[in-house]
């Protein structure tokens, strides 16, 4: 599947001419149409087939102010081990039996937090002192911009924002293809609900989500939920719709019931009111969230994987064969 996406155009390595960049993919001439086909049909059912449901698009560089009290800077770190005898480096919640899956070492060192967003100056001097961060998801803007939203379209929840676009997270390894990659793009929706309603909005969505996966044609029976048992500090429930690719059943889309750790963060330390006055009970509160949130370049492999098949035309001759559902082909 490798190899077709490189020889057909869909995907090639980043920089490939210079060695390339591990965990960097381009999308080439069909890949970046299919990429776009995706994009449509998740923005269509999302926003353009629902009446309470708006659009964003915000920058990609994030005031740290903003991952500060959404919590990233103190949580938003993976535990890195390296290897003494092979030098290679990895994440500690992967390794198993306390082994290196390179040389099968035990010798390994004391697991260490390792941040995982990037950094970058803002400005004609990089003395440290004005930065940014590449943002580690496209979430963030969202609640920032939720005032401004419910301000131009007077919207009442329950409402939800999406947006589609870029994210960046310095993994350790990168790896499995486009599975797992340091920059990646996210199609994610937050709704916005009255507290007391969440835990029926997140049942709603979790059906929707599903069912949506399941109209596309790739094979019901390669999807399953996981519900969470360890939960994020700002959730009450959460669960991954998984997807059987290549190398087993992995996480395709989030649905997490947010609470209203967000809001209420960004409310506290920025000052501003973000909640909504219901004039039915004539109280104001911070919303509820529920999130669905995909990952475009996992969707991408799980459309490619499983529309490649493999055809014996004789006994000594096999062709292969792209069998993508047609609203997504190039």
């Amino acid at each position: 599947l490798v190899s077709l996406c490189k020889r057909r155009g869909f995907i090639f390595q980043s920089n490939d001419i210079y060695g390339g960049m591990k965990g960097l993919y381009d999308f080439g001439p069909m890949g970046v149409e299919l990429k776009l086909n995706l994009k449509s049909a998740w923005w269509k059912s999302i926003v353009y087939e629902r009446d309470d449901v708006e659009g964003l698009d915000s920058t990609i560089l994030t005031s740290p102010t903003v991952l500060k009290y959404s919590g990233h800077e103190d949580t938003f770190s993976d535990p890195l081990v390296d290897c003494k005898k092979c030098k290679s480096r990895w994440r500690a919640d992967q390794l198993e039996d306390g082994k290196c899956p390179n040389c099968k070492s035990t010798d390994l060192t004391d697991p260490r937090p390792f941040n995982l967003m990037f950094k970058t100056a803002i400005g004609p001097v990089d003395d440290g002192s004005s930065f940014a961060y590449l943002r580690p998801e496209t979430a963030q803007q969202i609640f920032v911009n939720f005032k401004n939203v419910v301000d131009s379209t007077s919207r009442v929840p329950p409402f939800g924002i999406a947006q589609i676009g870029k994210a960046f997270r310095n993994e350790i390894i990168a790896r499995q293809f486009i599975f797992r990659m340091r920059e990646f793009e996210q199609m994610e929706m937050q709704f916005f609900v009255k507290p007391g309603t969440q835990s029926d909005w997140y049942k709603i969505w979790k059906e929707k989500r599903l069912k949506w996966h399941k109209a596309l044609g790739l094979g019901e029976d390669n999807y399953r939920f996981h519900d969470h048992d360890k939960l994020a500090h700002y959730a009450d429930a959460a669960c991954d719709i998984e997807f059987n690719f290549p190398f087993g059943f992995k996480e395709l889309e989030g649905i997490h019931s947010r609470t209203d750790f967000d809001l209420t963060q960004h409310e506290e330390h920025s000052g501003k009111k973000l909640r909504y006055f219901d004039p039915e009970i004539n109280e104001s509160y911070v919303p509820y969230v529920v999130e669905t949130s995909i990952g475009l370049d996992r969707m991408f492999l799980a459309v490619l994987a499983a529309s490649y098949h493999e055809e014996e035309l004789d006994e000594k001759n096999t062709r292969i064969v792209l069998k993508l559902p047609d609203f997504l082909a190039p």
